[in-house]
């Protein structure tokens, strides 16, 4: 979008600084460090964890060939048919 000659600015509303909180040492510790423009020392970690909380026993991917009669019974039971198959496979092995 193009400013015209008599278009306005947007106002941008005031922020008072006193409004912020005070920096505590892990702030400091965790900021990036800047000098004359160049990056002298990248933040150090973030305020919040990402994504799922990382499994104690994760499961693998792998390919694995069934017949399609086997398939067809499992993926007719609706959703998690895939979990189904582990449970199955955990029964069969006595785990």
């Amino acid at each position: 979008m193009y400013m015209t000659k008599n278009s306005k600015p947007a106002e941008q509303p005031w922020i008072d600084p006193d409004d912020a909180p005070e920096w505590t040492e892990d702030h400091f510790r965790r900021a990036a460090v800047y000098k004359d423009g160049k990056l002298v020392k990248p933040a150090d970690g973030t305020w919040t964890k990402r994504g799922r909380p990382k499994s104690a026993d994760p499961k693998q991917q792998v390919t694995l060939r069934l017949d399609a009669i086997v398939l067809e019974k499992f993926r007719a039971m609706g959703p998690r048919w895939q979990s189904r198959i582990n449970a199955e496979l955990r029964k069969a092995l006595g785990l």
